[in-house]
């Protein structure tokens, strides 16, 4: 199962203090994982599985934790040239995208007031 692969596959996460943890301490998911199997194996590995039930919960419960990653994929889809890939070269579409975090992040900075010289609210 993809889902056990992933999650055996993650690295230590390090802590403040103490040794670093191997596994997370639960794991948020949609729909798509309400089954018994992935249910079973997050158990077996001691991770806590928060995952919306089909036909009985909403899935926006979920939402607060879960959209973060999806929240970044979609700000990098504001730029049309990486939603269609057009270059034929990896390097140049891999330049493209990290010009396209850069202006992210400025723009978060910008709106957070995190720039150096900038005057807060």
């Amino acid at each position: 199962m993809v889902l056990e692969d992933v999650v055996d596959g993650l690295t230590p996460v390090r802590q403040p203090v103490g040794r670093p943890r191997r596994r997370p301490a639960k794991l948020h998911g949609d729909k798509g994982y309400d089954y018994r199997t992935s249910r079973q194996a997050l158990a077996r590995r001691g991770i806590k599985a928060r995952i919306a039930r089909k036909g009985i919960e909403s899935s926006t419960r979920l939402g607060r934790h879960r959209y973060v990653i999806e929240r970044c994929l979609e700000w990098v889809t504001r730029f049309r040239r990486l939603v269609r890939r057009y270059d034929r070269k990896a390097s140049h579409f891999r330049g493209f995208l990290r010009l396209a975090c850069a202006v992210i992040c400025f723009r978060r900075a910008v709106k957070l007031n995190l720039l150096p010289g900038s005057n807060p609210k």
